[in-house]
Formats: C-alpha cells, sequence, structure tokens
C-alpha cells in the first residue's frame, strides 16, 4: 500500500526522489548519505542515485545491502521496485567476491621476494577475471600454500581452489584495475608496523586552553582503526571544514603511537600541522620535521607537501622525493584534503599498501572522476557525518549562502558573443562590475573578518587595491603568507583577499564571511572547501557571497560547484545587483543583524 506520507520515491533507473516538504524529509535525506549520492537539489524534490561505488563504500564501513533496503522501504512513499533490490544485493555482494591475502615469499635472483594470493570464493568470478587481459599480465594461476607465519587471515576451502599469485609491489595497481571492471577487492592483508612513537594527547594546550576529543572525532579514529584485525587500519574520513579533521588524525596517530608522514597541500599547512602537533601533543619540536622546498628534514613525524613529492627536474624523468615514503619506517602515513591527491602520488600510494593509511577531506567528490582510486590505494570511506547535524550542534557554524547576478558590463557584451567557451568564462568571472559589489558588501560588514577570494590574480590585485588589503597568491612569499595570516587571525586587518592558494587546509578561525568573485569553471569541491573557510564555530552566522555574471556560462558553472553543498543541506539565496538599493533590500529580507 502507497503511503502517501513517505518522503521518498525510489525508481526503477535506480533513481530516488526526496520531497522536501514531506514529513520525515530531513530524516530521510541524512539516512540516505551512507550509500547514496545527491545528483540535483531544486526547490522541491531531490534527486539521489544508487552507484555502486557509493554501495561498496557503504559496505566496506559495515553497511549492508539489507541495511540500504530496509532504509528505502522505510522511507518509501511506494513499493521499492524488485529489480532495484536485486541489483543492490549483487551489487553491494561483488565487496568481498575478491580477497588479497598474504601469500608465499619466494627465492628470485638471489633475493627474497613476498607475493600475495588473490582469492575468490566465486568459481566464475575467477573465470572472469583470469579472462581479462590486465590479468594475464599481472596474475598467475596458483596452487594455494599456507604462509609460514600465521597471518590471522581465514580462508574457505572455496578461496583456496580459486587463486591467483602476484607480487606484493602490485598490491594496489591490481586493486586499480580490477574496480575499473566492477570487482572491488577487500584487501585483507595484515598491515606492518613503523617504528614506535610515544605520542600522547593533552587535555591542556601549550597555549593554556582545555583539550578534549569531540564524540564524532573519537568515533570517526575508531571506524578508521577498527579492531586492528587484517583489512583494518586505512581508508578515508570524510567531515565538514571546520570539525577538527587535523585533531581526528592527531588522534589516529596518539592510538597508533607510530612514525607518521603526513603529507598536505602546501607549505601554510604543513607549518599549521606542526603548530597543531605542538600545541595538542607531548611531541618536541625535536621530532617534528618539515620537508617542502624550503627545508628538507626526516623526524619521527614529518609533514611534507604534495608539490615537493611531485617536482622532477624533467618532464620525463623520475621523482626523486618520492624516497621520502621509504625513508624511515613509517607506521602511518596521512594523506590530508585527500581529494586533492594529485595524479604522480597515487604511483606511490600503489607502492604504499601495507602501510596504515588515512585520508582526510570535506568531500570525496574528484572533478577528474578518480574517487575511485582514492577508494583503492587509500582506502574506502570508514566514516562520513553530514554537515548540518554538526551545525545543529554547534561544532561549525551556520552559514548563509548567497548568490548575487551581475549584469556584463555593455562594452563586453559583443566580445562575450563571440568568443570560445574558454574566454567567456574568463570574461564573465573578470566582470568589472564584480568590484564595486565586493566594496559595498565590506562596507556593510564592518564587525566581520572578511576573506575575498577568487580565481585570477589581476582581478584580486585590483580587489586588494580598491579594498586596501593585503593579498596572497601563489608567488607570495611563505614567510609573508604566514606574518598575513598571523595578522588576519589576530584582528591586525579585517579584510584579506587570497587566490586560490586558500581553498585548502588553512585555519582561519574567526573569518564569518567570504566574498567570492570567481572559481574554477564548476568545481564542486572547491565551493565546499571555499564555504569551509568560513565554518570554524563562532557566536556569528556565516556569510558565503558567490558573485555570477548574470546571463553567461557563469550561472551554469555556479549550479555546478554548488551541488556538493546542496546536498549538504545549503540552499542558495539568489539576488540580482542592479544598484547599491539591491543590497540594502537583501540585508532587510535576509534581517542581518546591525544594518540599516
Amino acid at each position: 500500500m502507497p503511503q502517501f506520507d513517505n518522503p521518498l520515491i525510489v525508481q526503477s533507473d535506480r533513481t530516488l526522489l526526496l520531497d522536501v516538504h514531506a514529513p520525515r524529509a530531513k530524516e530521510c535525506a541524512d539516512a540516505l548519505i551512507p550509500f547514496a549520492e545527491l545528483v540535483r537539489s531544486p526547490e522541491h524534490l531531490h534527486t539521489y542515485q544508487l552507484s555502486p561505488l557509493s554501495l561498496w563504500n557503504a559496505a566496506s564501513a559495515g553497511f549492508t545491502s539489507e541495511m540500504a533496503v530496509a532504509t528505502l522501504e522505510d522511507f518509501a512513499r511506494y513499493e521499492v521496485p524488485q529489480s532495484v533490490v536485486m541489483w543492490m544485493q549483487e551489487t553491494a555482494l561483488r565487496f568481498g567476491k575478491l580477497r588479497l591475502v598474504p601469500g608465499p615469499v619466494m627465492e628470485e635472483g638471489g633475493q627474497k621476494v613476498p607475493y600475495l594470493y588473490l582469492v575468490s570464493n566465486s568459481p566464475y568470478v575467477y573465470k572472469e577475471i583470469g579472462a581479462n587481459p590486465f590479468a594475464k599480465k599481472m596474475l598467475r594461476d596458483c596452487e594455494y600454500q599456507p604462509p609460514a607465519d600465521d597471518s590471522g587471515v581465514e580462508l574457505s576451502d572455496v578461496e583456496k581452489s580459486f587463486c591467483f599469485l602476484l607480487p606484493l609491489t602490485d598490491r594496489g595497481t591490481v586493486k586499480q584495475n580490477l574496480l575499473k571492471i566492477g570487482w572491488p577487492v577487500k584487501d585483507d592483508v595484515p598491515l606492518v608496523d613503523g617504528e614506535p612513537l610515544d605520542i600522547v594527547l593533552r587535555k591542556t594546550t601549550l597555549s593554556g586552553k582545555p583539550f578534549a576529543i569531540r564524540d564524532y572525532q573519537e568515533a570517526a579514529a575508531r571506524s578508521l582503526i577498527g579492531d586492528g584485525r587484517p583489512g583494518t587500519g586505512f581508508g578515508t574520513i570524510v567531515l565538514p571544514c571546520g570539525a577538527g579533521k587535523t585533531i581526528v588524525g592527531m588522534n589516529i596517530m596518539a592510538h597508533l603511537r607510530t612514525n607518521t608522514l603526513i603529507v598536505t597541500t602546501n607549505i601554510s599547512a604543513v607549518h599549521q600541522w606542526i603548530g597543531e602537533l605542538l600545541d595538542k601533543t607531548n611531541l618536541t619540536r625535536e621530532q617534528v620535521a618539515e620537508y617542502t622546498g624550503e627545508e628538507k628534514l626526516i623526524k619521527p613525524v614529518t609533514v611534507a607537501t604534495y608539490q615537493i613529492l611531485t617536482w622532477r627536474p624533467d618532464k620525463e624523468g623520475p621523482y626523486p622525493h618520492f624516497s621520502l615514503f621509504r625513508n624511515n619506517n613509517w607506521g602511518l602515513v596521512i594523506y590530508d584534503e585527500v581529494h586533492m591527491l594529485p595524479a604522480p602520488v597515487f604511483r606511490v600510494a600503489a607502492e604504499l599498501q601495507a602501510v596504515r593509511r588515512v585520508g582526510l577531506t570535506a568531500t570525496l567528490v574528484r572533478e577528474d572522476g578518480c574517487e575511485g582510486h582514492v577508494f583503492s590505494l587509500v582506502g574506502p570511506k570508514r566514516y562520513d557525518v553530514p554537515w548540518k547535524e554538526l551545525e545543529r550542534e554547534r561544532w561549525i557554524a551556520s552559514a548563509e549562502c548567497v548568490e548575487v547576478r551581475i549584469d556584463l558590463e555593455a562594452d563586453k557584451e559583443i566580445e562575450y558573443a563571440i568568443a570560445g567557451a574558454r574566454i567567456k568564462h574568463r570574461l564573465a568571472s573578470e566582470n568589472e562590475k564584480k568590484l564595486q559589489v565586493v566594496q559595498e558588501l565590506v562596507e556593510r560588514f564592518p564587525q566581520d573578518k572578511i576573506l575575498v577570494i577568487g580565481q585570477y590574480i589581476g582581478q584580486l590585485q585590483a580587489a586588494a587595491s580598491l579594498l586596501h588589503a593585503p593579498i596572497i597568491t601563489g608567488k607570495t612569499p611563505n614567510t609573508e603568507r604566514d606574518r598575513i595570516y598571523a595578522d588576519f587571525r589576530s584582528g591586525v586587518i579585517k579584510v584579506l583577499v587570497v587566490s586560490k592558494v586558500a581553498n585548502f587546509a588553512i585555519d582561519l578561525p574567526d573569518a564569518s564571511i567570504a566574498i567570492q568573485v570567481s572559481g574554477s569553471f564548476g568545481s564542486r569541491q572547491e565551493e565546499a572547501q571555499r564555504l569551509g573557510r568560513i565554518l570554524r564555530p563562532k557566536e556569528r552566522l556565516s556569510r558565503f557571497f558567490t558573485l555570477i555574471t548574470r546571463n553567461t556560462v557563469e550561472e551554469d558553472f555556479g549550479a555546478n560547484r554548488q551541488k556538493f553543498l546542496a546536498e549538504q543541506g545549503y540552499s542558495y539565496r539568489i539576488m540580482r545587483y542592479v544598484d547599491s538599493s539591491s543590497l540594502d533590500e537583501l540585508m532587510e529580507a535576509c534581517m542581518i543583524e546591525g544594518v540599516k
């Protein structure tokens, strides 16, 4: 019987329509997060999609297909199509059909070479894999022989009958290739222990503030560490910007107590990590090193940048700094902002399959479609929490998003009409009328700390000059960046203009307004990260203004950028800017306190 009060319509094409006005709609949206992906979110009906990767991520975190089907049946307005139920069950069951387990150590060329077994509990899967061209190059049929040492991994008689042999060094590459053909691998090879290191979290920080791990931060760490048995100790943790992903990383370090390599996005983030480690753990400066373009030291805890790891003297040559991954007995690798993991690092991540590893991110969205690489090489999603849930608990700031649409300058209309796609985007992005709106917004919020963020350096320099504000770009020396960030945190400066170098891993806790003047086409993760700059907990409501040129490609790119935030429950108020009175009307509509 139809349940007309229920909010969810499940369709046979595996799309889910959520009626946002129905009772239990918010409860349903939260329940879908572990296993479904939001595709569209207009005013009344939100569209979700079931995908193999979303179900495999759920399965790896212990969220079974039975639980997913039960969720759909609980919220469904009409009967869930049997074809969808069958597809979910069969797709989720693919996770676990293939397992990696310890294999023998063989003598080759005078050296001992470790091997792994890829085993299957299905003769049909075994035959399908064996017929694949990549498998013929990288896998070989074999008879199972128990490894000399007890690995703690149990195999069924069926799995022992259907197994391949592969070198340990091909572990990650094989997992990548199998995922591409629709067979995720459950990696049950025990991880090696690194060099022990005594790491303890402080109860009071060096700055004298009380410090305690929040419940969700502990749950995130526990989800990765598990019970220590094979199949645990690696994966990805997804938390909103401002929710303390750095603290989750430090908590994992304190649980594992081992030498740790941390890789992050830029030198400012490196310094931020080091500052947090010294402030909130018992580690001393002698135990923590920076490995960047400025300083290259290796200590029990080393913090490096993706840029230094992917640097090489020439385009065809080797990456000399990849040796960092092997130059210390690491027991843990932390990939900060793992959604930014550069393609060359995937290569070395494929080799580092025996080390405990964690990816930290606010969103697993990648515009290059490489979410599957993160799943295979760093690890599946182990923990996720809705942004709005943490907002309700006041762990992150409440935020309002406003899209301000501005007319294109009249003298640019013909140039825009005949331009190619990339030039159209740039002309719309650098609309000079945006600077007037930026100035008016800054003047209306004298009590706030404001970030002006954009893509194009010339536009940002013009904004900085107009606002008499400092600017940080990729060319700003790191010592100057750190000084400006410190002045912004302390309140010496109230307005800061930043390029995309500030998109990630920068902690500016008192920033309460961000004005986005231009962006990287339709990048969803960039939009989420830029909102994240203003989500550190605070008493003030945070506001995110994004400036869009009307009737241009920017409108379409803007709509795409907003998709991930819409999934998290954020909506955009849209207004058209004609003159300063437009902003006055906006302030009145938003009931912004203290602005008349």
